[in-house]
Protein backbone atom coordinates (compact mmCIF):
# COMPACT_ATOMS: atom_id res chain seq x y z
CA UNK A 1 0.00 0.00 0.00
CA UNK A 2 1.36 3.10 -0.90
CA UNK A 3 0.09 6.18 0.52
CA UNK A 4 -3.54 5.39 0.72
CA UNK A 5 -5.95 7.22 1.82
CA UNK A 6 -9.71 6.51 2.69
CA UNK A 7 -12.12 8.82 3.30
CA UNK A 8 -15.94 8.51 3.87
CA UNK A 9 -19.21 10.74 2.27
CA UNK A 10 -18.98 12.44 6.08
CA UNK A 11 -15.94 13.19 5.80
CA UNK A 12 -14.71 10.95 8.16
CA UNK A 13 -11.10 9.71 7.01
CA UNK A 14 -10.38 6.32 8.35
CA UNK A 15 -6.91 6.08 6.67
CA UNK A 16 -4.28 8.99 6.23
CA UNK A 17 -1.28 8.66 4.08
CA UNK A 18 -0.89 4.87 5.23
CA UNK A 19 2.23 2.89 3.31
CA UNK A 20 2.89 -0.53 4.32
CA UNK A 21 5.32 -3.01 2.05
CA UNK A 22 4.58 -7.19 3.13
CA UNK A 23 6.43 -9.73 1.56
CA UNK A 24 6.26 -12.90 0.14
CA UNK A 25 5.81 -15.52 2.54
CA UNK A 26 6.02 -12.99 5.84
CA UNK A 27 3.58 -13.21 9.28
CA UNK A 28 2.30 -9.77 9.74
CA UNK A 29 -0.28 -9.07 12.79
CA UNK A 30 -2.31 -6.31 12.38
CA UNK A 31 -3.81 -4.61 15.93
CA UNK A 32 -5.10 -1.53 17.09
CA UNK A 33 -8.08 -0.46 19.06
CA UNK A 34 -11.38 -0.97 17.33
CA UNK A 35 -11.84 2.10 14.58
CA UNK A 36 -8.14 2.13 14.43
CA UNK A 37 -8.58 1.23 10.38
CA UNK A 38 -7.71 -2.96 10.46
CA UNK A 39 -10.88 -3.50 8.90
CA UNK A 40 -10.81 -0.87 6.09
CA UNK A 41 -7.63 -2.34 5.61
CA UNK A 42 -9.06 -5.45 4.87
CA UNK A 43 -11.69 -4.92 2.74
CA UNK A 44 -9.24 -2.59 0.26
CA UNK A 45 -7.06 -5.77 -0.09
CA UNK A 46 -9.98 -7.47 -1.06
CA UNK A 47 -12.08 -4.71 -3.36
CA UNK A 48 -14.92 -4.39 -1.01
CA UNK A 49 -14.23 -0.68 -1.34
CA UNK A 50 -12.21 1.46 -3.13
CA UNK A 51 -9.33 4.14 -1.72
CA UNK A 52 -10.17 7.75 -1.97
CA UNK A 53 -6.52 8.09 -2.98
CA UNK A 54 -3.07 6.24 -3.44
CA UNK A 55 -2.19 2.49 -4.56
CA UNK A 56 -2.59 -1.00 -3.37
CA UNK A 57 -0.20 -3.16 -5.48
CA UNK A 58 -0.15 -6.88 -5.25
CA UNK A 59 2.00 -9.13 -7.17
CA UNK A 60 3.62 -5.88 -9.25
CA UNK A 61 -0.44 -5.17 -10.27
CA UNK A 62 -2.42 -1.91 -8.38
CA UNK A 63 -5.86 -3.46 -7.83
CA UNK A 64 -7.70 0.15 -7.74
CA UNK A 65 -6.91 -0.24 -11.63
CA UNK A 66 -8.63 -3.54 -11.74
CA UNK A 67 -11.73 -3.73 -13.94
CA UNK A 68 -14.77 -4.94 -12.21
CA UNK A 69 -14.62 -8.22 -14.35
CA UNK A 70 -10.92 -8.82 -13.18
CA UNK A 71 -12.04 -8.34 -9.28
CA UNK A 72 -13.02 -12.00 -9.24
CA UNK A 73 -9.52 -13.44 -10.48
CA UNK A 74 -8.52 -11.12 -7.66
CA UNK A 75 -9.98 -12.66 -4.86
CA UNK A 76 -9.21 -15.72 -6.06
CA UNK A 77 -5.68 -15.04 -4.87
CA UNK A 78 -6.49 -14.06 -1.35
CA UNK A 79 -7.82 -16.65 1.19
CA UNK A 80 -10.07 -15.06 4.04
CA UNK A 81 -10.89 -16.40 7.46
CA UNK A 82 -13.47 -14.83 9.88
CA UNK A 83 -14.02 -15.19 13.36
CA UNK A 84 -17.55 -15.75 12.81
CA UNK A 85 -16.58 -18.94 10.39
CA UNK A 86 -19.42 -18.22 8.24
CA UNK A 87 -20.09 -22.04 7.31
CA UNK A 88 -22.67 -23.28 5.34
CA UNK A 89 -24.87 -25.25 8.08
CA UNK A 90 -26.36 -27.45 5.50
CA UNK A 91 -23.46 -28.33 3.82
CA UNK A 92 -20.94 -31.24 5.79
CA UNK A 93 -17.38 -30.64 6.43
CA UNK A 94 -16.39 -31.49 3.02
CA UNK A 95 -19.10 -29.93 0.93
CA UNK A 96 -18.39 -26.40 3.20
CA UNK A 97 -14.89 -26.84 1.43
CA UNK A 98 -15.60 -27.86 -1.55
CA UNK A 99 -18.41 -25.41 -2.42
CA UNK A 100 -15.10 -23.12 -2.43
CA UNK A 101 -14.03 -24.65 -5.96
CA UNK A 102 -17.30 -24.97 -7.06
CA UNK A 103 -17.49 -21.50 -7.32
CA UNK A 104 -15.09 -21.09 -9.14
CA UNK A 105 -15.80 -23.88 -11.12
CA UNK A 106 -13.10 -26.54 -10.94
CA UNK A 107 -13.37 -29.79 -12.47
CA UNK A 108 -14.81 -32.21 -10.22
CA UNK A 109 -12.16 -34.40 -10.41
CA UNK A 110 -9.39 -31.63 -9.04
CA UNK A 111 -12.28 -31.29 -6.79
CA UNK A 112 -12.11 -34.48 -5.27
CA UNK A 113 -8.52 -34.41 -5.45
CA UNK A 114 -7.88 -31.31 -3.77
CA UNK A 115 -10.45 -31.26 -0.44
CA UNK A 116 -9.41 -34.29 1.33
CA UNK A 117 -5.79 -32.71 0.81
CA UNK A 118 -6.42 -29.47 2.57
CA UNK A 119 -9.04 -31.25 5.46
CA UNK A 120 -5.46 -33.11 6.36
CA UNK A 121 -3.64 -30.29 6.43
CA UNK A 122 -6.22 -28.99 9.38
CA UNK A 123 -6.35 -32.25 10.92
CA UNK A 124 -10.26 -32.85 10.14
CA UNK A 125 -9.96 -35.79 7.47
CA UNK A 126 -12.17 -38.54 10.06
CA UNK A 127 -14.60 -34.68 10.13
CA UNK A 128 -15.40 -34.59 6.60
CA UNK A 129 -18.76 -36.36 6.91
CA UNK A 130 -20.10 -34.18 9.58
CA UNK A 131 -21.69 -30.73 9.93
CA UNK A 132 -20.75 -27.17 11.39
CA UNK A 133 -23.77 -27.98 14.31
CA UNK A 134 -21.34 -31.59 15.01
CA UNK A 135 -17.68 -29.62 15.67
CA UNK A 136 -16.63 -27.60 18.53
CA UNK A 137 -15.76 -24.20 17.48
CA UNK A 138 -12.21 -24.99 16.92
CA UNK A 139 -12.96 -27.91 14.43
CA UNK A 140 -15.46 -24.95 12.85
CA UNK A 141 -12.27 -22.39 12.38
CA UNK A 142 -10.13 -24.99 11.07
CA UNK A 143 -12.92 -26.25 8.52
CA UNK A 144 -13.18 -22.18 7.71
CA UNK A 145 -9.11 -21.96 7.10
CA UNK A 146 -9.36 -25.36 5.04
CA UNK A 147 -12.30 -23.73 2.75
CA UNK A 148 -9.66 -20.25 2.48
CA UNK A 149 -7.04 -22.19 1.43
CA UNK A 150 -8.19 -24.79 -1.11
CA UNK A 151 -7.53 -23.03 -4.24
CA UNK A 152 -4.06 -22.17 -3.26
CA UNK A 153 -3.82 -18.34 -2.77
CA UNK A 154 -0.50 -16.92 -2.26
CA UNK A 155 -2.42 -14.81 0.14
CA UNK A 156 -4.47 -15.79 3.48
CA UNK A 157 -6.24 -12.94 5.43
CA UNK A 158 -7.06 -13.83 8.86
CA UNK A 159 -10.08 -11.53 10.93
CA UNK A 160 -10.11 -12.05 14.03
CA UNK A 161 -9.93 -15.75 13.59
CA UNK A 162 -9.41 -16.83 17.38
CA UNK A 163 -11.90 -14.08 19.10
CA UNK A 164 -14.63 -17.09 19.05
CA UNK A 165 -12.34 -19.35 20.63
CA UNK A 166 -10.62 -20.15 23.82
CA UNK A 167 -7.14 -20.25 24.55
CA UNK A 168 -6.37 -23.55 24.15
CA UNK A 169 -8.56 -23.51 20.42
CA UNK A 170 -7.08 -20.69 19.46
CA UNK A 171 -3.11 -21.85 19.98
CA UNK A 172 -4.50 -25.03 17.83
CA UNK A 173 -5.74 -22.40 15.56
CA UNK A 174 -2.64 -20.33 15.47
CA UNK A 175 -0.20 -24.00 15.20
CA UNK A 176 -2.01 -24.38 12.10
CA UNK A 177 -1.68 -20.93 10.37
CA UNK A 178 2.04 -21.23 11.14
CA UNK A 179 2.37 -24.66 9.25
CA UNK A 180 0.51 -22.71 6.06
CA UNK A 181 2.85 -19.66 6.67
CA UNK A 182 5.31 -22.16 6.87
CA UNK A 183 4.84 -23.93 3.39
CA UNK A 184 4.95 -20.19 1.82
CA UNK A 185 1.52 -18.62 2.07
CA UNK A 186 1.81 -14.70 3.74
CA UNK A 187 -0.73 -13.91 6.01
CA UNK A 188 -1.90 -11.07 7.90
CA UNK A 189 -3.62 -11.24 10.52
CA UNK A 190 -6.17 -8.93 12.08
CA UNK A 191 -6.42 -9.40 16.10
CA UNK A 192 -6.80 -8.04 19.50
CA UNK A 193 -5.32 -11.40 21.11
CA UNK A 194 -2.44 -9.59 23.29
CA UNK A 195 -0.90 -13.13 24.33
CA UNK A 196 -0.76 -14.56 20.75
CA UNK A 197 0.66 -11.87 19.71
CA UNK A 198 3.39 -11.27 22.35
CA UNK A 199 3.86 -15.59 22.04
CA UNK A 200 4.54 -15.28 18.46
CA UNK A 201 7.25 -12.57 17.86
CA UNK A 202 6.05 -12.33 14.39
CA UNK A 203 6.17 -8.50 12.24
CA UNK A 204 3.56 -6.35 14.21
CA UNK A 205 1.95 -3.14 12.30
CA UNK A 206 0.01 -1.27 15.30
CA UNK A 207 -2.63 1.19 13.73
CA UNK A 208 -3.96 4.04 15.68
CA UNK A 209 -6.52 6.48 14.16
CA UNK A 210 -6.16 5.51 10.92
CA UNK A 211 -2.33 6.20 10.45
CA UNK A 212 0.28 3.13 11.50
CA UNK A 213 1.90 4.02 14.78
CA UNK A 214 4.44 1.02 15.18
CA UNK A 215 6.12 -1.41 12.63
CA UNK A 216 8.62 -4.07 14.39
CA UNK A 217 10.05 -6.68 13.13
CA UNK A 218 9.64 -9.01 15.94
CA UNK A 219 7.07 -7.29 18.25
CA UNK A 220 4.54 -7.66 20.87
CA UNK A 221 0.96 -6.45 21.12
CA UNK A 222 1.49 -2.89 23.10
CA UNK A 223 4.72 -1.36 22.91
CA UNK A 224 5.86 -2.55 26.25
CA UNK A 225 6.00 -5.85 25.35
Amino acid sequence: MKNVCKEFENGHKVLNNVSITINNGEFVFLVGSSGAGKSTIIKLLLKEIEPTSGSIIIDDRDITKYKRREIPFHRRNIGVVFQDFRLLLEKTVYENVAFAMEVIEAPPKEIRRQVPIVLSMVGLSKKAGLYPNQLSGGEQQRVSLARAMVNSPSILIADEPTGNLDPEMSWDIMKTLTEINQRGTTILMATHAREIVNGMKKRVIAMENGIISRDEKRGGYGSEA
